[in-house]
């Protein structure tokens, strides 16, 4: 492929992707495989930082779109992103030690949980029955954060998604509040990660920043979409991006991707 048109075609795919990100969490599911499919010779990590750089544009803007129409609980924000950022970093370096692959099935579960749970329950998320915050809603913030952070620097697919779940699962918020407080927990997941690889891989860097610009544009206007149609949109795309997710995630474990 041609470099305009190869710069042309991810372009359009990271603004796809910014668009899915900036409400639900899942453009790596579009991101990722248009860098492989581009590059099939490169360092895995080499297209992951580069993926990273270009991620965390959108997601620190549709962070910013959101708090200006949603209140922002930075009580749990702040303490979940601390706690995201040190587990994403040590999840990357995990990488070393474990295959990210061994845990596809495992996922896949999680993901088929999660998407049932949701359906089932119509009125998930729909209001906030958030309690006042404690130590103890903090702690289990922190809790998140690290641990969904390990799994994002670790191997990545859904962690937008299970931020939203846990979020509105363990603390109560609806699926607006839950969603801004997810972008600002992976603008630091993320932040870990492009420091980590940029320390050890050449990341894309001219690439990084053209898809960066289109994943800023596309996220620009998800975060309008979602706060213009509220919960129930939001509600909307995150089965659909689950549903794609282990859709995905089935078909890589059966083809032994």
């Amino acid at each position: 492929m041609e470099g305009e048109l190869l710069f042309v075609v991810l372009g359009l795919g990271a603004f796809c992707a910014g668009f899915v990100d900036s409400v639900v969490g899942g453009g790596g599911l579009i991101q990722i495989p248009a860098l492989f499919a581009a590059f099939p010779s490169v360092q895995p990590a080499v297209l992951f930082g580069t993926n990273k750089v270009a991620s965390i544009v959108g997601t620190t803007s549709a962070a910013v779109q959101y708090g200006r129409r949603v209140t922002i609980p930075w009580r749990i924000a702040l303490p979940g992103a601390a706690a995201a950022l040190v587990g994403s970093w040590y999840g990357a370096k995990a990488v070393v030690f474990l295959p990210p692959t061994v845990l596809r099935p495992l996922i896949l579960l999680l993901l088929v949980l999660v998407a049932g749970y949701t359906f089932m329950r119509k009125d998930m998320g729909s209001v906030s029955r958030e309690a006042p915050y404690t130590l103890r809603t903090q702690l289990v913030a922190v809790a998140i954060g690290a641990g969904i952070g390990f799994y994002d620097g670790f191997f990545g697919p859904g962690t937008g998604s299970f931020l939203i779940f846990l979020f509105i699962r363990c603390l109560g918020m609806d699926f607006l509040r839950a969603s801004v407080t997810a972008k600002i927990l992976n603008v630091a997941t993320n932040l870990a990660a492009i420091c980590y690889f940029a320390a050890t891989v050449e990341i894309l860097w001219k690439l990084a920043l053209v898809m960066a610009a289109c994943n800023l544009a596309g996220a620009i206007v998800g975060s309008r979409t979602a706060l213009r149609h509220g919960t129930v949109f939001v509600r909307k795309m995150f089965l659909f991006v689950v549903s794609l997710l282990i859709a995905k995630l089935a078909y890589d474990t059966l083809a032994g991707v």
